[in-house]
């Protein structure tokens, strides 16, 4: 396997690599959104996650977090990325019991060892957690 540092694959490292906020803005400008009362935070407060209210007393904390490398070791890559997930569902007052999986990976560049030991460190960190990968998505 070559060696490759993570953080030199990305033009920007972890938050830094997001659009910027007034560019995102100027992408949502004028769309039409649906409205529901059971929306506790959502997109006009914009929060580490939404809180979607499924009775009077259960809620339902819903994100998704991505974010490039800022470690070049593949293992704590993983285990970072599943703990900033997570820490999303924490600043809401939640408690994560399930997750899933979203995998950027170009395949042509990288040996698939490597997507192999950011897995392993994200399940690492999700099981010290308590909670469940219950599927996910990639793209090459």
């Amino acid at each position: 396997m070559k060696n490759i540092r993570l953080s030199e694959t990305v033009r920007g490292s972890g938050c830094a690599s997001k659009l910027g906020p007034g560019l995102l803005d100027r992408a949502l400008c004028g769309l039409e959104f649906l409205a529901d009362p059971n929306v506790i935070v959502g997109l006009e407060k914009p929060d580490d996650a939404g809180v979607y209210r499924l009775r009077e007393d259960l809620a339902i904390i819903q994100t998704i977090d991505y974010f490039t490398p800022i470690v070049d070791d593949p293992y704590d890559f993983g285990q970072i990325a599943a703990a900033n997930a997570l820490s999303d569902v924490y600043a809401m007052g939640g408690y994560p019991l399930t997750a899933m999986n979203v995998v950027c990976f170009p395949s042509e560049n990288m040996d698939i060892s490597i997507l192999r030991e950011i897995i392993r460190g994200g399940l690492a960190k999700l099981s010290e957690a308590g909670v469940v990968l219950v599927g996910g998505h990639s793209v090459d």
